[in-house]
């Protein structure tokens, strides 16, 4: 049962993030998508999904990566977008002291040229646990002063657009 629960998160991932339209499903600008859309949508593409299935997905993820909206009806990725008709307004915040990211080590010489960008998605995704990103330490918080915006999903993932290289530095 769980290689099913796999398959399902990654298959709503990819259309909750990335490609809605490879299954004609329409996002709005916050990224929700109407449950019972999704899962028409997802029968006329071979994909069976029913609510207990997408509910017990968004409960068991270990990233937390799906909400339920509080009527029931909507289901959305929490970040992660690379999709441009999705836009969600997160409420700036201030981020705490150091914040990390994990990345491939083929990556860092590239990271320390350029910094990290968003990239194809809508922002760099860090952590406040090290033990979900091990490579990268942030100094958030003299960005944070130093003008830098700061968002959190509501997985807890912090969102900034960029991160400069002099204030990285490997762990």
């Amino acid at each position: 049962m769980e290689h099913v629960f796999t398959k399902t998160s990654r298959f709503l991932s990819y259309v909750l993030r990335h490609q809605p339209e490879s299954i004609g499903l329409t996002l709005d600008n916050e990224g929700w998508a109407d449950i019972g859309m999704l899962i028409k949508c997802a029968a006329q593409h071979g994909k069976r999904l029913n609510c207990a299935l997408i509910e017990t997905i968004v409960d068991t993820n270990d990233k937390k990566r799906f909400a339920i909206s509080a009527d029931q009806k909507r289901i959305r990725a929490v970040q992660g977008h690379s999709t441009q008709q999705v836009d969600i307004c997160y409420q700036e915040k201030a981020p705490p002291g150091i914040l990390y990211h994990g990345t491939a080590t083929r990556f860092l010489d590239s990271i320390f040229k350029q910094g990290l960008v968003a990239g194809t998605r809508h922002y760099v995704h860090l952590s406040a646990d090290k033990s979900t990103a091990i490579i990268l330490k942030i100094e958030s918080q003299l960005m944070y002063e130093q003008g830098f915006k700061f968002h959190q999903a509501d997985n807890g993932v912090w969102l900034t657009k960029t991160v400069p290289v002099e204030y990285m530095s490997v762990i």
